[in-house]
């Protein structure tokens, strides 16, 4: 990831960064190679906040809205109030929150192929959307971790308690096919560049086979997936302040500037000389960083 810039963050002006209060911690052992972290945000109430653009970071979350509710944009000023407890599935393409007052989020990353050995359901029918945890793990269980993480007292028994839910659904399930897992690894390694081809080069014939696993248990196609996992490292060193677009994208291995820059505006909105300096993008700046 990646840097994070998924559901549940709150919008600030640029002079007031400062304020926000984002931390992230470390999995237990058992679940390192599922769970990238947990994350916390918290910011104060402000009258004038500014929408916030969330682009694709090819990470699957589950978040609990602890604070003011959050809106998330459908169509210009259409909006959807973001359920309390939450999954957001892969995304594709950005679009905007908005906070009604005082932000306060606990969340957690999985990795790409991470949360598919905690449900039932193919990941493929979580893209693009919040999905609440109810309709994954049946109303009952889900109203009891909501309320245990709602009353937890800190971030240290938060964390005790979805890891605690996490592992006791991590024995009732499989482990994400080999195959999938492999080919995530290796996007990972090569920032995104290496083709499905050279992956599977010693055995082609297993590419139907592993674009259909890719799509139900990581939500997006190999060739998604790549995409942005490339735009995490360009958005990096752009954020690192590399001025030179051309020497970002031969870095990241795009064809030309061009072609970095279609890529660039296809899963943002802007284009890299917007980027920086566009308040919609204080908080994708931040977590980048």
């Amino acid at each position: 990831m990646f840097g994070q810039v998924l559901v549940g963050y709150c919008a600030s002006h640029r002079k007031n960064k400062q304020l926000m209060n984002y931390q992230t911690f470390q999995p237990h052992p058992d679940l390192e190679s599922l769970v990238s972290c947990y994350w916390t945000l918290e910011v104060p109430a402000e009258t004038d906040a500014e929408r916030q653009r969330i682009i694709p970071d090819g990470c699957i979350e589950m978040a609990f809205i602890l604070g003011d509710d959050i809106k998330r944009y459908t169509v210009e000023d259409n909006f959807i109030l973001q359920p309390r407890a939450m999954v957001l599935g892969q995304i594709i393409e950005p679009f905007y929150i908005e906070p009604t007052g005082y932000v306060n989020t606990f969340a957690i990353r999985f990795y790409p192929y991470g949360f598919a050995n905690f449900v039932t359901v193919p990941i493929k029918t979580l893209a693009n959307k919040e999905t609440p945890i109810e309709i994954l793990f049946g109303e009952k269980t889900a109203k009891k971790l909501e309320q245990e993480i709602i009353q937890a007292i800190g971030i240290k028994q938060r964390i005790e308690i979805i890891e605690r839910f996490l592992l006791k659904k991590l024995r009732e399930r499989s482990t994400v096919d080999n195959i999938v897992k492999t080919t995530v690894d290796a996007l990972l390694s090569t920032k995104g560049s290496t083709s499905i081809h050279d992956i599977l080069k010693e055995d082609l014939s297993k590419r139907r086979q592993l674009e259909r696993k890719f799509v139900k248990q990581i939500g997006i196609s190999p060739k998604q997936l790549g995409k942005v996992i490339r735009l995490q490292s360009a958005l990096k060193m752009l954020l690192n302040e590399e001025e030179n677009l051309t020497n970002i994208a031969y870095e990241n291995e795009y064809y030309d500037q061009a072609h970095f820059s279609k890529d660039f505006k296809e899963f943002t909105g802007v284009s890299p000389k917007e980027f920086s300096g566009n308040e919609n993008m204080v908080l994708s700046t931040l977590f980048y960083k």
